[in-house]
């Protein structure tokens, strides 16, 4: 008899800045809602494990999505794409979160995101605070300047989607299991060729709480950073200088794991994800 897994999968239109995009979503559990981020140039996909983690489900409706022209969220009808350069923008990346918890109508849901999502997390944190009861920033770092020179070569005709996915794998922990790390890379090689470089705008440029971190207010809502020991974009350092930035928030340093922790490991993921949830559950009693 087929196993099929406890996942509820969908299409939901949510308007942005007068722009109607159809978004797909999987969804799974009961509880306290987070809403799950993927990295640039990637989808959804990656929390996948989760998703199937009923010691999570049990207490948390966990809501993954790929952005709109990530995955399964085509490009808008709308707008004339192919005539412009796809850059993902920090005031419509939040504008689009923030959007989708309303039209979605979560109670101050948790907010967490890898990569470009922990980045989003202390943005959401310091503009939005009224709309989140926590963010998670795995990977996160005040700002990740310096990268923007490499974002040249992620779309030219000389460089694959392969290509892609191998810079990613040196992000990857060597310790990680294989069959997650070349999971995760999978993902990597299917993304649209402008996308991976239009996300790293807001990644490598716009990205930067260097100067505003030390003004959010952990009064409002709970912040926790994360950084994995084998990630040389969101570094260790990196992630425990933003945190001691910000009055309050919780630092994890995650022991030999990577820039995708919830997708090259999953279970050693867990162990550091657990606690959290525990703490975040026992503050919205």
């Amino acid at each position: 008899m087929v196993r099929f897994a406890k996942i509820e999968a969908g299409y939901a239109y949510i308007t942005v800045e007068g722009v109607e995009y159809r978004v797909y979503i999987e969804q799974a559990g009961s509880g306290i809602p987070i809403l799950l981020q993927h990295t640039a140039g990637s989808d959804g996909r990656q929390w996948r494990h989760l998703l199937e983690d009923e010691e999570i489900t049990r207490d948390f409706r966990l809501i993954a999505y790929d952005l709109p022209y990530h995955g399964k969220s085509l490009p808008p009808l709308a707008v004339r794409y192919w005539e412009r350069e796809y850059k993902l923008t920090k005031q419509w990346f939040m504008s689009f979160v923030v959007t989708m918890a309303r039209e979605l109508e979560l109670d101050r849901p948790v907010f967490m995101g890898c990569s470009m999502g922990g980045h989003l997390a202390p943005d959401l944190a310091l503009a939005h605070p009224e709309e989140f009861r926590a963010v998670i920033g795995v990977e996160a770092a005040a700002h990740s300047h310096g990268g923007d020179e490499r974002r040249r070569y992620l779309w030219h005709p000389r460089v694959s989607n392969e290509a892609k996915a191998a810079m990613m794998h040196t992000l990857c922990a060597p310790t990680a299991p294989e069959p997650f790390r070349r999971e995760t890379i999978w993902c990597y090689s299917q993304g649209a060729p402008a996308v991976f470089k239009g996300d790293l705008h807001y990644y490598a440029v716009e990205h930067d709480v260097t100067d505003t971190a030390r003004n959010i207010d952990t009064g409002k809502l709970d912040v926790y950073i994360l950084n994995g020991d084998y990630d040389w974009s969101g570094t260790v350092a990196a992630g425990q200088a933003l945190a001691a930035e910000i009055n309050g928030a919780h630092w994890t340093r995650m022991e030999g794991l990577g820039h995708f922790p919830m997708s090259e490991d999953p279970v050693q993921f867990k162990n550091y994800l657990l606690p959290i949830l525990a703490d975040i559950r026992k503050r919205s009693a």
